[in-house]
This record gives structure tokens, C-alpha cells and sequence, in this order.
């Protein structure tokens, strides 16, 4: 995919709202870190107090997922989980329009090696990720000391989406955006050698996965990640990363690449990745993208688990 260009049309007076409304935010993510932790936290709270629709499929995705837990626990649980939204506001800024040297020092990066070893044998590194609150700058911090390919979704508003891809790419020049569509060039950058970031703990739908289960529960799962490894040629290696509560930054760990994979069938790999997102989320659960609807899709017969949209 092309680079993005700026174009004269996003002048347009239809644009300048959206202008105004980013202005606002670059002056804003200049203050400090620790500061924005803050606002961030403040943001959450007034998103858990207005955005309905969104609190209830997290709340009861929590409900699904951690049955063990109390009422009152998944409450609080639900609230820290706003509150790590809201602060993914503002680091979704900082990554893009900080700069690059003061993104860097928030970084505690382990397991890189694991990432270089596939690029120097010539391999292609398929970085297997969830939807973490922290995706965005995980991302860019990454970026910044390993070229890193991404899985990319147009955004409806082509102003928004220039700004958005411009800031996503320029940790590193040799970076690119791959349409989410575009699976001859997926695979294309994999047998180049290259490592991509890819997110396989979302619901697709029915066409493109099977029933496997995830917190105890069928969930459609996506196949793709075996097809891109078998097809690219590629190692699957696992990415996680944390938002550390002392305010120090992010910790990203590049784990050891998964042995046997892709294995006899795609169920079972469906199997082992949902188990390891299991053990990802719960390790950090305020920290997830709960607000997904992630048990939509559901086998025939099965009654929906999320009410019906207003």
C-alpha cells in the first residue's frame, strides 16, 4: 500500500471540525506522562457513565469470561477496564505526534531476539497480538526498534485515516499498512521475511472460522493464522504487552516462537491459540478490549448471548 499522501480536499470546510478536535488533542498530549494517566482515567469515568451500549457488552463479556468472580468484583474490574480505555485515548496521541525520543525511554522491551533471529534465517514472523487497551502504542514502541508490518482497516473518514496511517508508519520508514483484505500481500511480505502484527482474538464471523472454546465458551475463531503460517512460510510468534502500574511505561514481551505450529488440524490450533489468549487476558484483564462483542457469532441452535442492539 501507498504511502499516505496529505491532499488539498482535507482543507475542505466538511474537515474542520475533525481539525479543530485534533488540534485540541496535539496540545493536550503535550503535558506529562503522568498527567495524562490521569485525564485518561478521568475520560474513562465519563465514558462509563455515558456510553451504555458499550458498559453492558463489557459487562457482560466479564460475566461470561470470569463466572468465579463476584458481582461487586467484576464491577470494579469493569471500571478499571474504562479507565484503561480512556488513557488508550491519549497514548493513541502520543504515538503518533510524540517524539520518537520521548516515546522511547517508556519502553521495557524483552525478547527481541526472538524477532531478529527469524529476520537474520531469512523468516517471516507472523507477531501474534490480542486487543489490548495498549495496542496502539505497544505498536509504535515496538516499531521504533524492529520494523514491524500491520493488518490495516480503511477508516470511513479519509482525513482521519491519513492522520491515523501517517502516525501508525512513521516509527519506521521501511514500515507499511496492509489492507486487512489483501491476503496476497500478507503472505507476500511474509516470505520476504518480514514480521507482521496480527490479531486473530476477534469474532470474524461464521464464514471465515470454527467453534472453538475461549473461557469455557464456543467462540468463532479465526483458521487464518495456520493459513498464513503454513502458506507464508512463517513463524508464529507471540506478542503481549502492559501498561505498568507504577507509571513507568510499557512492558512488551516478544515470546519464544510456537513450536509445531501449524499443527495437524486447524482446530487444535484454533485450540492453542485461544488458550493462550486465556492465559494473556487473564493476566491483565482491566487491560482488554472487553467492549467487543466477541461471542456474537453463535453455533446453530445456540441462543445469542448479548441483547439485541438499540
Amino acid at each position: 500500500m501507498d504511502r499516505p499522501r496529505f491532499r488539498a480536499y482535507f482543507l475542505h470546510p466538511r474537515f474542520w471540525p475533525l481539525w479543530l478536535g485534533l488540534g485540541l488533542l496535539w496540545l493536550v498530549v503535550q503535558l506529562p506522562y503522568a498527567l495524562l494517566l490521569r485525564l485518561g482515567r478521568a475520560l474513562g469515568w465519563l465514558m462509563y457513565r455515558t456510553a451504555g451500549s458499550r458498559r453492558r457488552i463489557a459487562a457482560r463479556n466479564l460475566e461470561l469470561c470470569f463466572p468465579q468472580l463476584s458481582a461487586a468484583e467484576r464491577e470494579r474490574l469493569l471500571k478499571e477496564n474504562f479507565a484503561s480505555t480512556g488513557i488508550a485515548f491519549f497514548e493513541m496521541a502520543m504515538s503518533w505526534w510524540w517524539p520518537k525520543a520521548r516515546l522511547a525511554p517508556l519502553a521495557h522491551i524483552e525478547g527481541l531476539e526472538h524477532l531478529k533471529q527469524a529476520q537474520a534465517e531469512g523468516q517471516g514472523a507472523i507477531l501474534m497480538a490480542v486487543h489490548f487497551t495498549t495496542l496502539e502504542i505497544g505498536a509504535a514502541l515496538l516499531g521504533q526498534r524492529h520494523t514491524i508490518d500491520g493488518m490495516y482497516r480503511e477508516h470511513k473518514n479519509p482525513l482521519f485515516d491519513f492522520i491515523q496511517r501517517r502516525g501508525r508508519e512513521r516509527h519506521n520508514p521501511d514500515a507499511s499498512a496492509i489492507e486487512r483484505e489483501d491476503i496476497r500481500a500478507m503472505l507476500k511480505v511474509l516470505r520476504a521475511g518480514r514480521a507482521i502484527w496480527y490479531a486473530p482474538d476477534q469474532d470474524y464471523g461464521r464464514k471465515q472460522s470454527i467453534f472453538v472454546p475461549l473461557f469455557g465458551i464456543p467462540a468463532a475463531t479465526v483458521t487464518a493464522t495456520s493459513k498464513f503460517a503454513r502458506l507464508g512460510k512463517a513463524r508464529v510468534i507471540p506478542f503481549t504487552q502492559q501498561r505498568l502500574a507504577d507509571g513507568s511505561g510499557y512492558r512488551l514481551v516478544i515470546h519464544p516462537p510456537l513450536a509445531d505450529f501449524p499443527g495437524d488440524s486447524e482446530e487444535a490450533d484454533c485450540l492453542r491459540i485461544n488458550q493462550w489468549i486465556e492465559q494473556v487476558v487473564s493476566a491483565c484483564p482491566e487491560q482488554y478490549l472487553w467492549a467487543h462483542r466477541r461471542f456474537k457469532t453463535r453455533p446453530e441452535g445456540e441462543a445469542r448471548l448479548y441483547g439485541k442492539r438499540k
